[in-house]
Formats: structure tokens, sequence, C-alpha cells
């Protein structure tokens, strides 16, 4: 008897798959041939990285204008989301791969031209290697996943995919003791919060029968089938926001991010700040929006109350620290604060602006990941530069005093990031933080707006003490000397600002 007509062949969209499958071949590729091989010519790491980041990106851009005309699908039986909304976000984290091995590689060219000792070069001394450029591409993966994911099952994977690979990155600057403790606090805090994410799917998927998002949102539509007040339904999507609430480092669950942030090496610290909030972001909207919109009046105050405390508390310390890595670190969980301000917009489903507030979230995460990516990049250089002078705190304020007077286009460029991330208007932090909070004036939330226009007015002076050190200080720092690959990433990051 002939069974094989019964057989059916599986239905694969491999072009709408390929950004995901270049960023694994380009990981794989990297570690084989790199682990086979005599040690590559310095930069080729970096090089394939970008190529690879790169050509995933232009082919995620041509999937995105296409889609101008077609009609948003799903892939893989359902279980990711082939649309707009995930492909811009796709491009955004294989932009980021791009800059940040840039970066990386700045800092394995200036640890050669110390000697690669370690009181000559400041952190991330260990980027000659290939490990970290292949976990570069294998985060830009699983963050990939995580924004695309319409399953929470595969939202999950993505999640460990990308944080497996910044717990290592944080850890890898083996020479220094305060890398190892950001590797292992993350590692453990990260576990931890995976925990409530991974409770939270059982309880979801335990009430509503489904994990993919589309599924739960119509079982949760039908009041026959599910009680408007279910206990656990709630205590799972609680568990959910606790678990993307560390991802995101809202607070109260931000203690992490200064300690992490400050021991990781810098160019890491700006890849986390960067691809992990656009992952986490990005997913989390999908979630809620997707999932869980009949619900909307039960998780929308939760957002509210985190949006209030993050906006609050992450200005209030960011303006008390001494150390620019701490104060950017702080800034940062500021700005997941102004994003959860798109999100609870987004919340009023019945509103004609709740389009607006997922849509300008979108885009306030993905023009504060360039910020993030060129502030950190300019923090790297001037450590590197104040660790080569004997400095003991290479990231302090006082190792920014008078930059502007030994290299006035430098510091220019940083100004403008700065100001960029302070919401001055005619740079893309404008645009971001006016986007958001209209979406909010749209939806009458009034409150939640007015505390964001105050925190941005009480962050601004975090980042007017930088910028008066750097340009009204007595200098107190060597000049610096930018590689070609540092030039690249300013001109790069600050371009896209300004523009």
């Amino acid at each position: 008897m002939d069974l094989t007509g019964d057989f059916v062949a599986p239905s694969i969209d491999w072009y709408a798959l390929s950004p995901y499958i270049a960023l694994l071949g380009g990981a794989l590729v990297l570690l084989l041939v790199g682990s086979l091989t005599p040690r590559w010519p310095r930069g080729w790491y970096a090089m394939l990285t970008a190529l690879t980041a790169g050509a995933a990106g232009v082919v995620a851009s041509l999937q995105f204008a296409a889609l101008a005309d077609d009609a948003p699908r799903s892939l893989m039986k359902g279980v990711l989301a082939h649309d707009r909304f995930g492909l811009l976000a796709v491009i955004a984290i294989c932009a980021a791969v791009i800059i940040t091995s840039m970066m990386a590689s700045d800092v394995a060219v200036s640890a050669a031209a110390a000697g690669d000792a370690p009181s000559a070069v400041a952190d991330g001394a260990q980027t000659d290697s290939l490990e970290p450029y292949s976990l570069l591409l294998v985060a830009a993966l699983g963050a990939a996943i995580m924004v695309t994911a319409n399953d929470l099952v595969v939202s999950f994977l993505g999640i460990e995919i990308l944080s497996i690979s910044l717990y290592v990155l944080a850890a890898s600057d083996r020479r220094r003791t305060a890398s190892q403790e950001a590797g292992l606090k993350y590692f453990v805090l990260g576990g931890f919060s995976s925990a409530f994410l991974l409770y939270g799917i059982a309880l979801v998927y335990g009430t509503t029968g489904q994990t993919n998002l589309g599924g739960i949102a119509v079982v949760l539509a039908d009041e026959v089938t599910l009680p408007r007040n279910d206990a656990m339904l709630l205590a799972g999507v609680a568990l959910l926001l606790v678990g993307f609430a560390f991802k995101v480092s809202l607070v109260p669950f931000h203690s992490w991010t200064p300690d992490v942030y400050h021991g990781a090496p810098t160019y890491v610290t700006g890849f986390m700040a960067s691809l992990g909030k656009i992952a986490a972001i990005v997913a989390l909207v999908r979630l809620f929006v997707v999932a869980f919109p009949v619900r909307a009046d039960d998780w929308r105050p939760a957002v509210f109350v985190l949006a209030v405390l993050t906006l609050v508390v992450g200005s209030v310390l960011a303006i008390v620290q001494t150390d620019v890595k701490r104060m950017l670190a702080y800034s940062s969980i500021s700005h997941a604060g102004f994003m959860l301000v798109g999100l609870e917009a987004a919340g009023h489903i019945g509103s004609s602006s709740a389009s607006e507030g997922t849509s300008s979230t979108l885009i306030y995460v993905v023009l504060y990941s360039v910020l993030a990516l060129g502030s950190f990049a300019a923090v790297s250089i001037v450590s590197r530069t104040a660790t080569a002078a004997g400095s003991t705190n290479a990231t302090s304020l006082d190792s920014f005093k008078g930059v502007a007077k030994t290299n006035p286009v430098f510091a220019l460029g940083f100004t403008v990031l700065l100001l960029a991330q302070a919401g001055v208007p005619l740079t893309s932090g404008f645009v971001a933080k006016f986007g958001v909070i209209r979406a909010a004036v749209s939806t009458e939330s009034y409150v939640l707006a007015v505390l964001a226009m105050v925190s941005a007015v009480i962050a601004a002076y975090l980042y007017l003490r930088i910028m008066v050190s750097m340009w009204l200080s007595d200098s107190s720092s060597p000049r610096i000397s930018l590689g070609l690959a540092a030039r690249l990433t300013m001109f790069v990051t600050v371009a896209i600002t300004v523009v």
C-alpha cells in the first residue's frame, strides 16, 4: 500500500525568514570558521559581523517596503508576525549590531595600540576574539524573534536567546572584577525575572488554553467561555508585566540596571541599552495590545503606575550621580518611562488615538537606541583615554572636564547626543518625546503627559552637568585619539540624531 500520498509538505516562506537565517548563519559561520583557522587580521570579525547584520537589515527593509502594498501575515503556523511594526524593529536591531561591532572594533584597536595591557586600556579588551561578535549576532536573533513573536512560547524563546547572550557579554572582560560581577548579577536576577514570565505564560495558558496572541484575544472576547473577573488570568497578566518590567528596567524592578551597566564593558552597555530596550518594549506592546485588548481596563492602570514611578525615580536618581555611566544608566530608566507613556496611550483601545500610542512607542525606542549607542560610545572613548592617563575611575564626571578644549569636534558630537536625550527641538529626541506626549494628550492622559514633561525638565539638568564639565571646566584630560571606527560611530549616530 502506497501511503506517500498522505504526506503534506510544510509551507515555509524562506524569504520572509531570511533575516533570522542570516543572523543565525552569520553567528555559526563566524564561530566555525574562526575556530578552525588562525587568528584573523584585526577588524575582520567586526567587518563580517557588520556585513551579516547589514544583509539582514537590507532584506528586512525590502520586506518593510513591500508591506506598504501587501497585507501583514503570520509565519510558521502563526507563531511569527510579518508586519511593518515588527520589521521596523528588526531593522533597528540590525543597525544596533552594526554600530556596536564598530565600537567593539575600536576598543580592540585601542587595546592593541596600548600593548593590550590591563592598565593601559579601559574595558572590553577581549574584543579581538571572535566570541563577542558571534554573541552580538545571536543576541540580535533573539531580539528579532521577540519583536515579531506572535506566540508566548516563541516570545519566551527569544527572550532567553537574547538574555543568555547579554549575560555572557556583560561578563566578557575577564580582566575586570566589575565585569564579572555585572554578568553574575544580571544572570541571577535575569533568571528570576524569566521565572515570572514562565509562570505568567503558564497561568494565561491554563486560563485560555492558548499561547497564540490572537487566539488568546479571541478566547478573552468570548464572555461565555471565560468569566470577566478571572483571578488566575489577571495573575498571569500581572506576572507577565513584572517579567517584562525587569527586562525594560521599570521601577521598582530597576535595581540591577546601574550596577550592570556600570560594570559591563561600555560597548556592551550601549548594546544592552539599545537592543535590550527595542526587544523588550516592542514585545511588551505587541503582547498587551494584541492578546489583551479586552482587558485593557485591567492592565492600563498598572502601566500608568509603572510609568509614573519610572519617570520620577529615574530622573531624580540620575541627577545625583557622579559617574557618567551610572548617569546614563538611570537616564535609560527614565526613557523607559516615556516609552510606557506611549503604551498607556495604546491601552485606550476604544479611542481613535490608540494606534498613535503604539506607533509613537516604537518610534521612541528606535530613536533612543541610536542615542544610547552614540552616548555610550562617547563614554567608551573618553574612559579609555582617561585610563591610559592613569585614572582609577575613568568614567567619572571628572574625566570629562575640559574635553571640549582639547577635542572640540568630539565634544560637539557628544553634546548633540545629550541635547537629543534631553528632548531639545531639531533633534530626534524631541520628535520621540513629542510623539508619546501627544499620544497621551490625545487619549486624555493629561496627568501622565504633565509628569513626562516635568521628568524631561529634571533629566535635562543631568545632561547639562556633563556639558558644563566638557565645555566650561578647566582642562584636566589629555587629548583624545579617535580611530576610524570611533569617528564613524560618532558620525553615524550624530547624523541620525539631527537628520
